[in-house]
């Protein structure tokens, strides 16, 4: 009896096993577990694809060098560029009716790949029935590689579908580099689906650049091929 409590006293103890979730690797403060970040490569977005839209490939090897020399700028720096393109889609009939805009804001989402945000009005109109705070429209604000796709689109695709087109007006600049162009029907966008669409609405989408003037604009938007009338 003596020796078998001699071999038992001799065993090693075995390592006690870390109960599940205890384990210190990879904790931060207060015992929580960290959570993988990886950091954005220079010139990476969270909207960026791997490879550059195509309009963004014309604007950086075709027309800065092109406005260089027609404007005599010193660098490719002082070239004007796109700096985002706003759309924005009001819904007179939203002031009886709030849930009809769940259409349009899924229609519009679909048309630039955007979530898009709801706008409010901001002081009430006796005479229109109108209240503070409700909403009446949607917005999207879109930059980088987003907002070349859609101009990309909007130009090659969703303008040549407007009945008897023409052309867009050379004389909607605002007199700081802004161009706003109104479009009556949302379903010229392949996007939306015609037998999906419960009302016709127009948007109005402005396109903000980094120009100075309305000449440097104009130019910078032709030669991205913008097809005004003539």
């Amino acid at each position: 009896m003596a020796e078998d409590k001699k071999e038992k006293a001799e065993k090693p103890k075995k390592e006690a096993k870390p109960k599940a979730g205890k384990s210190k690797k990879g904790k931060g403060p207060g015992g929580k577990q960290k959570a993988s970040i990886r950091l954005a490569q220079a010139g990476e977005t969270k909207i960026s694809p791997a490879e550059k839209p195509r309009l963004q490939k014309v604007y950086e090897d075709q027309v800065i060098k092109k406005l260089q020399d027609q404007f005599k700028y010193r660098t490719p720096m002082q070239v004007p560029r796109l700096n985002k393109i706003v759309i924005n889609c009001a819904v007179k009939e939203a002031v009886g009716n709030p849930k009809i805009l769940d259409n349009t804001l899924v229609e519009i989402m679909a048309i630039t790949g955007q979530k898009a945000v709801l706008t409010r009005s901001r002081k009430s109109i006796a005479n229109f029935k109108l209240r503070e705070g409700i909403p009446l429209g949607v917005r999207v604000t879109l930059r980088r590689a987003r907002m070349y796709e859609f101009l990309d689109r909007m130009i090659n695709v969703a303008l040549p579908r407007v009945r008897d087109f023409r052309g867009i007006s050379p004389k909607s600049f605002d007199g700081r580099g802004n161009y706003s162009l109104g479009l009556k029907e949302q379903i010229i966008f392949p996007e939306v689906n015609f037998d999906t669409v419960e009302q016709i609405s127009g948007m109005t989408i402005t396109v903000q650049t980094s120009a100075k003037t309305n000449d440097e604009a104009r130019t910078l938007l032709t030669e991205l091929g913008m097809p005004f009338r003539k």
